[in-house]
């Protein structure tokens, strides 16, 4: 059309034309919205006047209110995010008689192509979509707890930013307690383990109006997608179920037993961490000598031959912030289902040896072979597993016989010259109710 006949018909209001539609609209542009956008701004011959595109950032403003001039107020309303349309507007309702004093002539009208990024509203909470909710969900998180969690974080219009995958490791934070971003604070609450889920979080909840100063610009809307690792609470204990019970049970294990047991362990979201089916053999421990975490420690009492149970151990009854080195991320909750194959119960708190027979009247002369009135540690070690290959007594199960026969001896041998003599020589028995060298 001639030129003046287009200023003729723009007299009428502003013209739209969208020429891309996005496949998926949730959300158009409102009065009061605040929108970020990037536009080419012409002259009806094609002269350029401006353009967001040249200075590499959005332009940024609420629309409806009287920010914009009147054309484009009226143009943008209405728009999706990824939507491009072109808003052509007559001279009143752009810059009218005067332009803008510089590139804009007076009585021009103004065209714009126009790319909308994202849109919020001041008065926006964050939204959660796309939730898949696993089947089994006996827990939601709450403030306090602990969650480990992957994400993939984008803008509005997709453009990524971030990813805790890209560092091959999760994200790790209580929630609830300002750790994170305001809208992340909040949309990690009430999940699920497994659970996935899209959190979309306005800027005033996210990074607000300075944004990060690189990959996140200000005032932007953030898309997050979300997956629940796991999660715990500092307050937690080990949680014990037993999934299988023997119809006898004669003893049960208690501290100072020496158990042999199977395992299979996990995380919390099924990945494997080890087994000893694998090994075809038994783990072997005493109970309450530290050498397995807490939480296994714990999951182990109170348990009889052939009983089996499913253990959940928080991380700080587990292996802690620190984890394993390829083996157990760092915070990480552990599963464990065990099963007792065998124990030998141990001696009372605090003994390395029991007699199970009277103990000979003239133990110190029995012990000195030579008899040149001092017992050598040959002489000692030889007598003590005499004394255990004819069960008349018993060592603490679970450790190195000789191991323990040294540390029995390094006690006779008050002294520390190397030999015992019989005033140092004294049973505990002397002291308490049982006899112990």
């Amino acid at each position: 059309l001639p030129l003046q006949l287009l200023h003729c018909l723009l007299e009428d209001g502003v013209q739209i034309n969208t020429y891309h539609t996005p496949s998926n609209c949730s959300r158009k542009v409102e009065v009061s919205d605040y929108i970020r956008y990037h536009y080419n701004g012409t002259l009806l011959d094609g002269t350029l006047f401006d353009s967001s595109h040249t200075r590499m950032r959005t332009y940024d403003t609420y629309v409806g209110i009287g920010w914009l001039i009147a054309g484009m107020d009226q143009g943008l309303l209405g728009m999706c995010v990824g939507e491009r349309r072109i808003i052509t507007m007559p001279p009143s309702l752009g810059y009218g008689e005067n332009g803008d004093g510089s590139d804009i002539p007076g009585q021009a009208s103004l065209v714009f192509d126009v790319v909308l990024l994202d849109l919020h509203n001041t008065k926006d909470g964050i939204t959660v979509t796309n939730q898949i909710i696993p089947e089994s969900c006996t827990r939601k998180s709450v403030a306090g707890d602990f969650v480990r969690y992957h994400y993939n974080g984008s803008l509005l219009d997709g453009t990524f930013f971030d990813s805790s995958y890209s560092r091959n490791r999760t994200y790790d934070t209580y929630v609830g307690r300002g750790y994170v971003i305001a809208g992340m604070d909040e949309g990690l609450i009430g999940v699920c383990v497994g659970e996935r889920r899209t959190v979309t979080i306005p800027p005033h909840l996210g990074y607000g109006e300075e944004g990060t100063g690189s990959k996140i610009p200000g005032s932007a809307v953030l898309v997050f997608d979300v997956h629940i690792i796991d999660f715990h609470n500092p307050s937690d204990t080990t949680e014990v179920i037993v999934t299988h019970k023997t119809e006898e049970c004669v003893k049960q294990t208690k501290k100072g037993d020496f158990v042999k047991y199977h395992y299979n362990a996990s995380l919390m979201d099924g990945s494997s961490i080890d087994s000893t089916y694998n090994y075809g053999k038994t783990y072997n421990i005493v109970l309450g000598a530290n050498q397995v975490v807490p939480g296994m420690e714990e999951g182990l009492m109170d348990m009889c031959v052939g009983e089996k149970r499913h253990l959940v151990i928080p991380p700080h009854l587990g292996y802690g912030e620190r984890g394993v080195t390829n083996e157990v991320p760092g915070s990480a909750v552990l599963v464990f289902d065990i099963e007792l194959v065998d124990m030998e119960e141990g001696l009372p708190e605090g003994y390395m040896f029991i007699w199970n027979d009277d103990v000979a009247t003239d133990l110190f002369t029995e012990m000195d072979k030579d008899k040149n009135e001092e017992v050598e540690p040959s002489e000692f070690t030889d007598y003590i597993m005499q004394q255990v290959n004819e069960g008349k007594g018993r060592l603490a199960p679970g450790f190195d016989p000789y191991r323990i026969i040294d540390n029995m001896f390094s006690n006779q041998d008050r002294d520390g010259d190397g030999k015992i003599t019989e005033a140092e020589f004294r049973l505990k028995a002397d002291e308490v109710s049982h006899d112990e060298l």
